[in-house]
């Protein structure tokens, strides 16, 4: 049963395309006979012609990627492109190292492990890009003999 012209009239009094147009299955017959526009209002205020809702692209798994990135995952080697410095700045994982070097400075100080003028070089030392990380600070001591003498 062809239903061409219908269809064409229901899309331009829904103002859609043929495509979303829907037609009642049991109703077809009295669809066939509807003719003129307005034959085709009244079987679309009847609910046997109706407009079926665009199909849309879904956020769900999109969603979801970006709560699991917020609790740093799914940042592994298979999604990183470019350079290290594209994923953590120079400027951010200097900022950690210095800090986590500085904290070890101040922790040496604090247990007197080492003496005021001791700790300003090796602050100076840090600050000036001298060590790698914090063990190259502890075996720079070590090589060094930088820790105080116990007093007897």
């Amino acid at each position: 049963m062809k239903l061409n012209v219908q269809k064409r009239l229901a899309a331009s009094i829904l103002k859609c395309s043929l495509k979303r147009v829907w037609f009642a299955p049991n109703r077809l017959a009295d669809i066939k006979e509807a003719i003129t526009k307005a034959d085709i209002r009244a079987l679309i205020s009847e609910g046997v012609i109706a407009k079926e809702q665009k199909k849309g692209i879904s956020r769900v798994r999109a969603n979801h990627r970006a709560i699991q990135r917020g609790k740093g995952l799914q940042r592994g080697p298979g999604k990183r492109k470019g350079k290290k410095t594209a994923i953590i700045s120079r400027k951010e994982s200097w900022i950690a190292k210095i800090r986590a070097q500085r904290l070890l400075l101040a922790s040496l100080r604090e247990g007197k492990v080492v003496t005021e003028k001791v700790y300003k070089s090796l602050y100076r030392k840090a600050k000036g890009g001298f060590f790698r990380n914090r063990r190259h600070i502890k075996v720079y001591i070590k090589e060094q003999n930088l820790t105080r003498k116990k007093e007897q």
